[in-house]
């Protein structure tokens, strides 16, 4: 009995020194610029593609697309090159830091139902995020399947009629749609939460200008959560009418909008709100260690 409780203590030691480890890791100098780079990476993403949808809804060109066809764009722009090298290393440390918080959870979301769901969703995002840093590569090097708009959308088809054709198929892609409506719905909640992020450090830490960075930042947040309910709104529909099909992406959440009555309009809101969200997430300072 002693043995199994001294194997036991030892154990529960060892896990207790490799948690500490990786939280040391995960809040080193390094992984802190990686962490900030990442939040620059996201918000141009969503910006570039909030521009981009603004310009169709307001009649000046532009197109609806996704990550990566904003990605694309970045990479064709005079810059172009260097930009790619900062996003690609900014793409990478975001999705690390992703699956860090859903695995080691430094923020502390905890195990009760909204915390799962938030883990969950950094899981999601930590692995979609480093699949862009995958077509970030290929863009850059042409040796592995580069950025191009309207890839996600193609892949989320294909993941779903595969996983559809299986008999136990649709109840998955439910379950995956219930958990993109509840991220998105967390979003949304947590854009009219009293405290808003309280997790995050702005660069303007104190005046009018933090005033105006979190408004731009509760008015992102819901634009946002507003397109990932609409992507899982559109998953459930491939599940309940077992029609991958009808699995969307975000260029085609936003055509979505623009077909509905007073689309133009509603899809100015919703892009306005991405741009914004792509100034906020651009000035995230740090995380605040929790």
């Amino acid at each position: 009995m002693s043995t199994n409780s001294s194997i036991q203590r030892n154990a529960g030691n060892l896990k207790q020194e490799g948690k500490q480890v990786v939280k040391a890791a995960a809040t080193s100098p390094l992984m802190e610029k990686l962490i900030r780079l990442g939040y620059v990476a996201r918000g141009l993403i969503w910006g570039v593609i909030g521009l981009l949808a603004f310009q169709v809804a307001v009649g000046s060109g532009g197109k609806l697309t996704d990550q990566q066809g904003a990605i694309a764009a970045v990479g064709s722009s005079p810059a172009g090159k260097v930009l790619l090298y900062v996003m690609l290393l900014g793409l990478a440390g975001y999705g690390l830091w992703g699956l860090i918080r859903a695995v080691v959870d430094p923020l502390h979301e905890g195990h009760d139902a909204k915390g799962i769901v938030q883990r969950v969703g950094y899981l999601v995002s930590g692995i979609s995020y480093g699949l862009l840093t995958v077509a970030t590569y290929g863009l850059i090097t042409a040796k592995a399947p580069a950025a191009t708009s309207g890839a996600q959308a193609a892949q989320t088809q294909q993941t779903t009629a595969s996983i559809l054709t299986q008999p136990w198929g649709p109840w998955v892609v439910a379950l995956a749609a219930a958990i993109v409506i509840g991220v998105g719905l967390l979003q949304i909640s947590t854009a009219f939460h009293r405290k808003f992020n309280p997790q995050f450090q702005l660069a303007p830490r104190s005046g009018n200008a933090r005033i105006w960075i979190e408004r731009l930042g509760r008015f992102g947040t819901a634009a946002r959560g507003v397109v990932f309910t609409l992507i899982g709104v559109f998953l459930l529909q491939a599940a309940v009418q077992h029609n991958a099909s009808r699995a969307q992406g975000i260029d085609g959440v936003l055509t979505a909008l623009l077909h509905q009555p007073f689309g133009p309009w509603l899809l100015a809101v919703v892009a306005a709100g991405l741009i914004a969200f792509g100034i906020y997430s651009a000035m995230i300072k740090r995380v605040v260690k929790a």
